[in-house]
């Protein structure tokens, strides 16, 4: 994402559901590493007070982030509030990168904000809107967000807007057990976004098939799981660098046109090319709690066929015996 303040004088990053703060340091220690701590009066003075901006719903993370960014020397602004239900300030990013939290915890109603095209309650999505306001034009994004969000209700519409405002570049597939062991079981993505141009064409990486799954002792999440990403993805933030689907020796990496994935209704999640192997290994298999993250996700969409059915009734539709239409 190379996000550099010396861009201009008014660069800023910002993660608005930033926790702790550890992708606000990330940015930090990447742009330190890669001055070398070299920086005039005037820019030193601006990265350390002007430059990172979160905002965190729980009190305590937030003083935990002050506290981390505030021992890399860093004096950032992390406001305590509710990213997606309250109102967006005036100010405008050039980065953002951000995990929202995952889960429906806290999502029983939809926010009410004018910036919102699409109503929804679903959390990741309302994210994903909320950052679609506060990116400026030009400016860039790496979202992270679970499977789930990729083919929830109104996922579709809320990447449809995204791809006509958004060059949605570049979805990154992540391994399984990423999160582990604070979010196991999660399978989650990566999206790559620039504002203000659509989209033509959409790269996908698949870092998650045939791969084994990340664990705690035996197999850590390492920089290895991404060599091969960062060298399709390219040296431009912005994915514009050449790519090609051979860049991937293992043929992880594809490029889909617009027309296909307006085709497919905006579901990203659809675009799978690799076959899972056997997983006759007990090594191998999926962690309990993947299985069960599975069977929650698969019970949920059979919950809300049942309302499905239980609203037709209410409606007056008694199966065989009803002369009446389905609605």
């Amino acid at each position: 994402m190379k996000p550099d303040p010396r861009a201009h004088p008014e660069f800023s990053v910002c993660d608005p559901a930033c926790g702790t703060g550890g992708f606000l340091v990330a940015a930090y220690e990447w742009f330190n590493g890669l001055v070398k701590g070299a920086m005039d009066r005037d820019l030193a003075k601006r990265v350390r007070r002007a430059t990172y901006f979160g905002q965190e719903l729980v009190a305590r993370p937030r003083r935990l982030a002050l506290m981390n960014l505030f021992l890399h020397n860093i004096e950032p602004s992390i406001p305590l509030g509710d990213t997606i239900y309250d109102p967006p300030g005036p100010r405008r990013f050039d980065v953002i990168l951000t995990n929202p939290p995952f889960g429906t915890r806290g999502a029983n109603q939809a926010p009410v904000r004018d910036d919102f095209t699409v109503a929804t309650s679903n959390k990741q999505l309302n994210f994903l809107q909320h950052v679609l306001t506060v990116l400026r034009p030009g400016g860039r994004a790496a979202v992270v967000l679970p499977d789930n969000c990729l083919f929830a209700d109104q996922a579709g519409d809320v990447f449809r807007i995204l791809c006509e405002d958004c060059d949605l570049h570049t979805v990154l597939r992540l391994p399984r057990g990423t999160f582990t062991p604070y979010s196991q079981g999660v399978k989650a993505n990566v999206v790559f976004f620039t504002k203000g141009a659509p989209t033509e064409t959409v790269w996908v990486y698949d870092a998650r098939t045939n791969v084994p799954g990340i664990t705690k002792k035996d197999r850590p999440l390492a920089a290895a799981h991404f060599a091969d990403f960062e060298k399709c993805y390219g040296k431009d933030p912005n994915g514009r660098a050449k790519r090609r689907p051979e860049d991937s020796e293992q043929d992880r990496w594809r490029a889909f046109e617009i027309g296909e994935v307006r085709g497919r209704e905006f579901k990203l999640d659809s675009f799978k090319w690799l076959k899972e192997e056997s997983l006759e290994d007990a090594d191998d298999l999926p962690e309990p709690a993947e299985l069960a993250t599975d069977a929650i996700a698969e019970l949920e969409g059979a919950v809300k066929e049942l309302n499905a059915v239980l609203t037709l009734l209410e409606n007056g539709y008694n199966g065989a015996n009803s002369r009446r239409p389905i609605p």
